[in-house]
């Protein structure tokens, strides 16, 4: 299914034999996630697709009615990250990347991290982010342009805490649980570095 960026969309196809359970049309209440709310519908004129989009402050996920729980709760997390690529596909310059940075520290360290510039550079290829507590400097790889939100976020949030904490210890790692997706950014980075390390295959015939 074409993917509409400007509409704020994203759609998918299932493999056709995901789910058996066959139910009416019906919509679950809003849940929070991360930060906003989520509302799952489910509709039996919905045969395959799954589609997600905004409305204001929530996300609403479209699926077919037969899908069962755990399908649903597999799904939803594949839409959210869908759209949240789409929505980071505006690279923001070092201006915008600043006033994110600040916005965070106002949200997460009630304004205590005060960096003095944030920007994007080109020459950090082994790592996502850096800072100079001295300097109150933060540096965030080019590689996050194009990541879903959350992830910038979650290193923008990373070097702000280590305007505060230096290194690496318990006091640090305790500052970062107020970010609460630390743990899926966490994770869709480790999963990029995997499949960075991946063998390149040879293309097929044809290809």
């Amino acid at each position: 299914m074409p993917v509409d960026p400007s509409a704020r969309f994203a759609g998918e196809t299932p493999p056709h034999n995901a789910g058996s359970q066959q139910r009416s049309a019906k919509s679950r209440p809003p849940r929070a996630l991360g930060t906003s709310a989520v509302e799952v519908r489910r509709s039996a004129r919905r045969s395959r697709t799954v589609s997600a989009y905004r409305e204001g402050d929530r996300t609403i996920v479209l699926i077919p009615a037969r899908m069962s729980e755990a399908e649903e709760q597999r799904w939803v997390g594949v839409m959210l990250d869908k759209l949240a690529a789409q929505e980071s596909k505006r690279i923001l310059g070092d201006t915008e990347l600043a006033e994110r940075a600040e916005r965070l520290s106002d949200q997460y360290f009630d304004g205590r991290a005060r960096p003095t510039s944030v920007r994007w550079v080109t020459n950090q290829n082994t790592r996502w982010g850096s800072c100079t507590p001295a300097e109150g400097s933060i540096r965030l790889s080019h590689r996050l342009q194009g990541m879903p939100e959350y992830v910038v976020d979650y290193v923008l949030v990373h070097e702000l805490a280590h305007l505060l904490v230096p290194g690496h210890g318990p006091r640090f790692w305790r500052l970062l649980e107020a970010y609460p997706r630390t743990e899926r950014a966490r994770g869709y980075l480790e999963g990029v570095v995997a499949a960075d390390r991946l063998p390149h295959l040879p293309a097929a015939r044809g290809e």
